[in-house]
């Protein structure tokens, strides 16, 4: 079977996959003349017969007549590679006839007809009340009270609701296909199409954002909304635009007509903006300072636990007093008053009846609205530090809590000195609202972290140091994770020695992410060396781990690539499940992808497995990935296999240097999946 069979194979495995969560799904395997081989998933549950009631029976035995007319033309569409998706009334055993939406996939066998098809079933009338869950999101769309649109990827206007309608004054068909700024440009429009190229370029999702100004339902009154905006993306993760929800708050906005107001939510807006734009703790705490000064305070600092930033659980042993890291503080330096506090990085140690602790341990902002001779002298009992910026003109003060899913993990601290009034109330709640945000976004990026180099760290601890090749194999491999904690799976790949010259490379990729995957690779892994030592040919090494597969508690799906090589005779045999096809390098530096059945991913259920046999010379290479090397977002495949076997041609380069060429000059920047590269080059042993 072809690469673009493989493809097809995906893409239906995939297609059928978005129902599994929702509707049970049959598995119908059957050969090139239709005859059943595999009966297995919910195929009883939907249709009443068991397995041995229809094995060998032919597919059309339980359509009807005018169904298997249609039935040739199928089987010539699968033979060319692709797959399909249709409709059929079949046969229940208990007579009564069963509507199924099918998707059918070309599937590799053991001969040279093939297996025939893949057909992955459900109830049609199920579907269609799946499907049903689209109208009825219609309908909230329409009823729904608060104000909902859709913006395309050049931030025009799609769709509105009715009552979106009503709080711009302007008419659905005058919004389509316009801009912000030409449908209301009495309101903030700049800084909302802001807030939405940044939903766009980084699917993180801006929430209470606000809307500020007048439109032609009000036009005598500014009013204030608050707006949150969510990417929409295809199925494979392409954006198509934006989603945004509108509720009028102008009511909790007492002062949104006064130029302090205005100042405040223009504030709130640009920390939508600027605070939290990476999974960056540090860079987090500095922008938080940033935006403070000088708009709300002369001097910040942003201050968090140590456990922070080690990605530990935060707020222990709070009680003895708190130790610190400093994140950020504006200015930095050049001011007399800012110059007393400690730089950036540097550790700060807080004993435990410090107001600076006992504000952490109560959580609650405090609010210091003049500097006075008692707050002084408690604060000079730990340390000189409030004296000091008190002789410097410093005289007003906020500290407050940065507190997020229930836990403290620092404290933002705001000074105001000579020329600047004295902090109020209402700089204290303004305060309050940022560092709220500011600490959603550092634990984010410390639960983001914390997860990633848990992940990293198992699936690391699961893959190979050193890989032990028998004479006349030698090896190099690479393994570069995923940049995104989502996007951490479970690819891994191994070499075992079976006999003197003779030695089984693998190399797979569990189709998941994260912890579970990682784990579930390890698990996969350990079978493989298993079946590996009792010597089973690789056909039969995939036909076990599919068993495998099913009885794990974590059921995925995974692609495995197993060849065992004799470096003695130059025989290679190979078997694969939907993993890539291997390059071979030949001794004169031609390079291609070997054309092996590509047969189905561990985990769709028992389904058999085709080796091929090839010949190695001496001097040949042989070259396994995962798919994170060639498939990237929007990318072609075709075009990426190609700029692969491009840069293997004519390669004569020590293994090493052959690996590090290819996650160089071929491997997308960031890391978008795991890749595993596995290079091996058989020689006569010595």
């Amino acid at each position: 079977m072809s690469e673009p069979q493989v493809g097809e194979q995906r893409a239906t495995v995939r297609h059928a996959a978005a129902w599994w969560d929702v509707l049970p799904v049959a598995l119908v395997i059957c050969d090139g003349d239709g005859r059943i081989l595999q009966w297995a998933m919910a195929a009883e549950a939907l249709l009443g017969y068991r397995a041995d009631e229809v094995l060998s029976r032919s597919v059309t035995d339980f359509l009807l007549s005018e169904d298997r007319r249609a039935v040739p033309a199928l089987g010539e569409t699968v033979a060319s590679g692709r797959s399909v998706i249709g409709s059929f009334l079949v046969r229940h055993k208990n007579g009564s006839l069963v509507p199924l939406e099918v998707w059918g996939c070309p599937a590799a066998g053991a001969d040279d007809r093939g297996w025939g098809m893949i057909w992955l079933a459900a109830d049609a009338r199920a579907a269609q009340r799946a499907r049903g869950a689209d109208a009825l999101l219609d309908g909230l769309f329409a009823r729904s009270p608060v104000g909902l649109a859709v913006f395309d990827t050049e931030l025009r206007f799609e769709q509105v609701n009715p009552a979106l309608e009503a709080m711009n004054g302007v008419p659905a068909a005058a919004h389509v296909g316009r801009r912000l700024g030409e449908v209301l440009p009495g309101v903030n429009t700049e800084q909302m199409e802001a807030a939405m190229r940044r939903v766009l370029d980084t699917g993180e999702a801006v929430v209470n954002f606000r809307r500020i100004g007048r439109t032609p339902a009000n036009p005598d009154q500014d009013r204030v909304w608050s707006c949150s905006y969510f990417r929409l993306d295809d199925p494979g993760g392409r954006p198509l635009g934006v989603s945004a929800s509108i509720i009028d708050i102008t009511t909790d906005q007492d002062d949104v007509d006064t130029a302090r107001g205005r100042a405040r939510l223009d504030l709130l807006n640009e920390a939508a903006l600027r605070v939290g734009t990476t999974l960056d703790v540090t860079r987090t705490g500095q922008e938080l300072a940033d935006l403070a000064v000088p708009r709300l305070a002369d001097i910040a600092t942003v201050d968090v636990l140590a456990e922070v930033t080690e990605a530990a659980d935060p707020l222990t042993g709070l009680f003895a007093g708190a130790v610190m890291r400093r994140l950020g503080k504006a200015p930095a330096y050049g001011m007399p008053a800012a110059d007393v506090l400690a730089p950036v990085g540097g550790p700060l140690r807080f004993p435990a009846g410090a107001p600076y602790a006992q504000a952490l341990i109560d959580r609650h902002p405090y609010l210091l609205e003049r500097f006075d001779t008692q707050t002084l002298a408690r604060a000079a009992r730990h340390t000189p530090t409030p004296g000091r910026l008190h002789r410097l003109g410093v005289h007003s003060m906020l500290m407050v809590p940065l507190v997020a899913r229930g836990m403290v993990l620092g404290m933002s601290t705001l000074l105001r000195g000579p020329g600047s009034p004295a902090f109020d109330t209402s700089d204290l709640g303004l305060a309050c609202d940022l560092a709220a945000r500011a600490a959603l976004s550092i634990d984010n990026a410390r639960l983001y972290h914390r997860e990633h180099d848990t992940a990293l760290i198992l699936q690391r601890s699961m893959l190979p140091r050193h890989l032990h090749p028998p004479d006349g194999i030698e090896v190099a491999h690479r393994y570069r994770p995923a940049s995104d904690v989502n996007e951490i799976g479970g690819d891994w790949y191994d070499v075992t020695t079976l006999a003197p010259g003779k030695a089984a490379l693998v190399i797979g990729d569990v189709m998941g992410h994260g912890i579970t995957a990682a784990a579930v690779m390890g698990q996969i892994r350990t079978a493989v060396r298993t079946l590996a030592h009792l010597d089973f040919p690789p056909d039969q090494v995939m036909q076990h781990l599919e068993r495998t597969m099913q009885e794990l508690d974590d059921p995925l799906l995974a692609t495995c690539l197993y060849a065992v090589c004799d470096a003695r005779t130059g025989r290679c045999r190979l078997a694969r499940a939907g993993h890539p096809p291997p390059v071979l390098i030949t001794p004169d530096g031609t390079a291609r992808l070997l054309n092996l059945p590509p047969g189905a991913p561990l985990g769709i259920g028992d389904i058999p497995y085709t080796a091929t046999d090839i010949t190695l010379e001496p001097g040949s290479t042989l070259v396994l990935f995962t798919d994170g090397l060639i498939e990237t977002r929007g990318g072609d495949l075709d075009q990426r296999l190609t700029k692969l076997t491009d840069l293997l041609t004519g390669t004569t380069h020590k293994l090493d240097q052959l690996c590090d060429t290819l996650i160089s000059r071929l491997a997308p920047t960031p890391a978008e999946d795991d890749i595993a590269i596995l290079a091996a080059r058989i020689s006569p042993p010595t």
